[in-house]
C-alpha cells in the first residue's frame, strides 16, 4: 500500500505577540486532567494579559526597608525614653542621681535572685533598698518656689579693686524649704553657700569677694539652688536670674592737662572755612532770611541803616587717635607688654576726655569714638589679645575721625620700623604722629625720627616723664 503525500503541518504566526499553543493532554490521561490543564492554559494566558492579579514575595527592597526602619527604630529609643521622662514623669526622673539608680538596679536585683533562691533576706534588703528610693523621690516632689538677688558692686572696677556681691534667697512658697545649696559661678570658679531651713517667707543673704587681678570681664552668676536627701540619691537643681558682668578696667595715671598731644588753647585750629556759630570772628555781612537774630551787629546795622550779622571762620578742635598693637609676638614679656601698652592708650584716652577734647582709639577687636571715659575704658576692657593687622587699625581710626590731629601707635620694639611708618602713614601729612615703644629691657627716652616722635617706656610711669614729646613741635 501506497502512502500518500503527507500535508504538512502548519507553523504558527512569529511575532513578538504570538500565544502559545495549549498544551495537549498526553495519551493515558483521564478527563479530570484534562479539565486541570484546560485551567493551568486559561491561567497563563490571564497572566499573560494582565488581567489577573499576582502576588509577589518579599524582594531586595523590602528587606533594605525594613532594614532601615530597624535602625531608625535603634536611634530613636534614646529619644523615646527621653521624651518618656519628661512628659509622662514631668522630669522627676532626673532628680534621681547615679547613687539612686545603683541603689534601684540593686534592689531590682536581689528581688530577682530572691525570688529564684528562694532567700527571704535577699528579698527583705530588695524592699528596704526600693522604699528608700521611692521616699527621697516623694519627698523631692514639690514645688521649689524661691526668689533669687544677685548685686554686685562695682559693675566697673580697676585692677587690685576690693569688689564684692550680695545674694539673697527667699522662700517664697507656702511650705518650709529643707536645707539646700547654691552654686554661683564667679569668673573661672564657683561660689558654693549652704542654705539652711527656712521657714515661709524667711530669707537668707550672705557677700562674697570678687577679686581682680588682670583686665578682663568677670562673668558672676546665673546661681543656681541645689536641694536633695541626706542620702544623695536625689538632686533638685533650679537656676535663677541671669549673668551679671564686671569690667576690670585695665591699669592708667594720670598725666598733665594738654600732655596727650592735643592743642592746649580753647579756640582750636582755626580753618579756612566760614562759619555763622563759633568763636574766631571774621567779618560783618548782611542779614538773610534764617540768619540767627543773637548774631546781628546792632551798632554797625544802624550806622549803615541796614541789618549786618557777625560771620565766624569755623575753628577745628584737635581730635586724638590711638591705635594699639596686641600682638605678643611685638613684645619681649608677651603679654604682660601688651597690657603696659594697653595701659599707655587709657591712660592718653582719659586725659583727653577729661581735657574735653575728643579721642578715637582702636584696640585690635575693640574701638571707641568720641565717647565718654567709661565707655573706653569699657572697650579697651573687652580687647582681645593676639595678631592685628596695624594698616587696617589705623584705617578704621582715619574712617571715623578723619579730622585727626594727633596719631599715637602703642607697639614693640619687635615692630619693624618699616611697618610702623605704614601704620601711621595712613594718617594726614599734617597730623602729629607718635610712636610709643614699650620695652622693658632699653631705657627710656624720646627721639625724632624721620618727622615722627619716638618715646621708648620701660613701664607705665615712664609714660608722665616723656609725656613733652606728644606735644607738636
Amino acid at each position: 500500500m501506497t502512502n500518500g503525500p503527507s500535508t504538512p503541518r502548519p507553523e504558527p504566526p512569529r511575532g513578538r505577540g504570538r500565544v502559545q499553543d495549549t498544551p495537549r493532554a498526553p495519551v493515558g490521561m483521564s478527563g479530570g486532567d484534562d479539565e486541570r490543564l484546560e485551567r493551568m492554559a486559561e491561567s497563563s494566558k490571564l497572566r499573560a494579559t494582565g488581567s489577573r492579579r499576582t502576588v509577589s514575595l518579599p524582594g531586595a527592597s523590602l528587606v533594605r526597608a525594613a532594614q532601615g526602619a530597624t535602625r531608625a527604630i535603634r536611634r530613636g529609643a534614646g529619644a523615646t525614653d527621653d521624651r518618656l521622662r519628661r512628659r509622662w514623669f514631668g522630669g522627676r526622673l532626673d532628680w534621681v542621681t547615679g547613687l539612686g539608680w545603683t541603689l534601684l538596679a540593686l534592689a531590682v536585683l536581689l528581688w530577682v535572685l530572691g525570688a529564684l533562691l528562694g532567700w527571704v533576706e535577699l528579698v527583705i534588703m530588695a524592699m528596704v533598698g526600693l522604699v528608700l528610693v521611692l521616699v527621697c523621690v516623694v519627698l523631692s516632689i514639690g514645688r521649689h518656689v524661691a526668689e533669687v538677688d544677685l548685686v554686685v558692686e562695682p559693675l566697673r572696677a580697676d585692677i587690685g579693686d576690693l569688689a564684692q556681691g550680695h545674694i539673697t534667697l527667699r522662700n517664697a512658697s507656702r511650705r518650709t524649704m529643707l536645707p539646700s545649696l547654691v552654686r554661683l559661678p564667679v569668673g573661672a570658679g564657683e561660689e558654693v553657700f549652704t542654705v539652711p531651713l527656712l521657714k515661709k517667707g524667711a530669707h537668707f543673704r550672705t557677700s562674697f569677694p570678687v577679686a581682680t587681678p588682670t583686665r578682663g570681664v568677670i562673668p558672676v552668676g546665673p546661681p543656681t539652688t541645689v536641694q536633695g536627701d541626706p542620702l544623695g540619691i536625689t538632686r533638685r537643681a533650679v537656676t535663677f536670674g541671669g549673668q551679671q558682668l564686671m569690667h576690670v578696667h585695665p591699669r592708667r595715671i594720670a598725666l598733665e592737662s594738654g600732655a596727650h598731644g592735643l592743642l592746649r588753647d580753647l579756640e582750636g585750629e582755626a580753618t579756612p572755612e566760614l562759619s555763622m556759630a563759633d568763636i574766631d570772628f571774621h567779618a560783618l555781612r548782611e542779614y538773610e532770611p534764617g540768619d540767627d537774630r543773637r548774631y546781628v551787629h546792632w551798632r554797625s546795622s544802624a550806622k549803615h541803616d541796614t541789618l549786618l550779622v557777625r560771620q565766624f571762620q569755623e575753628t577745628r578742635r584737635s581730635h586724638l587717635g590711638v591705635v594699639v598693637d596686641t600682638d605678643p609676638a611685638a613684645y619681649p614679656e608677651g603679654e604682660g607688654d601688651v597690657e603696659t601698652a594697653i595701659a599707655a592708650a587709657a591712660s592718653l584716652m582719659v586725659q583727653s576726655i577729661k581735657d574735653e577734647q575728643e579721642a578715637t582709639v582702636v584696640c585690635n577687636d575693640g574701638l571707641a569714638s568720641r565717647t565718654t571715659v567709661p565707655l573706653v575704658l569699657d572697650t579697651l576692657t573687652t580687647a582681645s589679645i593676639g595678631r592685628v593687622d596695624l594698616v587696617r587699625s589705623a584705617r578704621a581710626v582715619v574712617q571715623h575721625a578723619p579730622d585727626s590731629s594727633v596719631a599715637v601707635l602703642c607697639t614693640g620694639p619687635g615692630r619693624a620700623f618699616l611697618e610702623i611708618q605704614q601704620c601711621l602713614g595712613e594718617f594726614e601729612v599734617e597730623v602729629h604722629k607718635v610712636a610709643i615703644i614699650v620695652d622693658p629691657r632699653a631705657r627710656t627716652g624720646l627721639k625724632r625720627v624721620r618727622g615722627m616722635s619716638v618715646i621708648t617706656i620701660t613701664e607705665l610711669e615712664d609714660l608722665q616723664q616723656v609725656t613733652a614729646g606728644l606735644v607738636p613741635a
